[in-house]
């Protein structure tokens, strides 16, 4: 069994939860989840089974979408409801514009400093370890983006949005930052993530309504699930050079108008897929082989 499962994970399951039960599902060992979410939190969880392990990476490094709600003039050691209360004050004096304004102010890229409470490794230590100890580290600020914020929902003490982000986004961490901009704290209180790359939550199965009997319905090919890279065809005279390796200076190899240096999904002239493939200064190489 070859391909992504686009899982919907509930409230109360770790995504190695998730993972477990495929693997059972499935009956393989071979089985990988696309990006953590966190237990409290719903959503689109990508599954990788067998060879579709090869591509775990690709969908993780894709832009992902939440729908958040923080709570104003609280303050958490996880950065969430689950954690112990360190302070808390009135946002009651806050205005819309004022909370709308600090909102607005964090589409863009900044550097993100992550919680504690995260799976990061600090020394070859998970940091939610160390933080289970009472230990405190600095961490340091990592380069994100925040492409959008929209349909922002003020019901102060609450804010509801939905956030189109990068890869590695703490949306635990933007709600905390956007406390401290309003110097009155905040904690998340409610995550779903509602797409990652390709996948959608509209078209997710339910964990618990999966089973060995329906499994085989909801296998996406490997193909379909890079369908956010565009298609480039290789003539079938280099084809073969491209799967064993060499790196193809050659512009007549393709027919395709304009190759730029982003990654493509590969096919021969017969629509057979080969992989992924990227051009750079050197010339054009395949860059993860798919085709068995």
């Amino acid at each position: 069994m070859n391909g992504v499962i686009n899982v919907f994970k509930n409230k109360g399951m770790t995504s190695f939860d998730v993972v477990r039960k495929i693997k059972k599902i499935a009956n393989t060992g071979k089985v990988g989840h696309t990006g953590t979410l966190d237990p409290e939190a719903t959503g689109v969880l990508p599954i990788c089974i067998g060879r579709a392990t090869k591509i775990i990476d690709y969908i993780m490094n894709s832009e992902k979408v939440y729908v958040v709600e923080f709570k104003l003039g609280v303050k958490t050691t996880t950065y969430d409801l689950e954690g112990d209360i360190t302070e808390e004050m009135d946002p009651t004096h806050l205005s819309y514009e004022e909370i709308l304004k600090a909102v607005n102010d964090f589409k863009g890229g900044y550097l993100q400093v992550p919680p504690m409470y995260s799976a990061l490794k600090q020394n070859g230590v998970r940091l939610y370890t160390l933080a289970r100890q009472g230990i405190k580290v600095e961490r340091e600020g990592r380069p994100i983006t925040i492409y959008n914020i929209e349909d922002i929902e003020i019901n102060n003490p609450y804010v509801k949005m939905k956030v189109t982000c990068s890869k590695g986004t703490y949306i635990r961490s933007l709600c905390y930052d956007i406390g401290e901009v309003l110097n009155v704290g905040a904690t998340m209180s409610d995550l779903k993530r509602s797409k990652t790359s390709v996948f959608e939550e509209g078209e997710s199965i339910n964990i618990e309504d999966l089973t060995e009997e329906n499994i085989g319905n909801y296998i996406i090919s490997i193909e379909e699930a890079l369908q956010m890279y565009s298609k480039l065809t290789v003539s079938n005279d280099y084809t073969k050079l491209l799967i064993n390796g060499v790196r193809l200076c050659d512009n007549r190899f393709t027919k395709d108008t304009v190759i730029i240096d982003k990654l493509y999904r590969v096919y021969d002239e017969d629509d057979n897929f080969i992989g992924l493939g990227k051009k750079d200064d050197r010339g054009f190489k395949i860059q993860k082989l798919l085709n068995n």
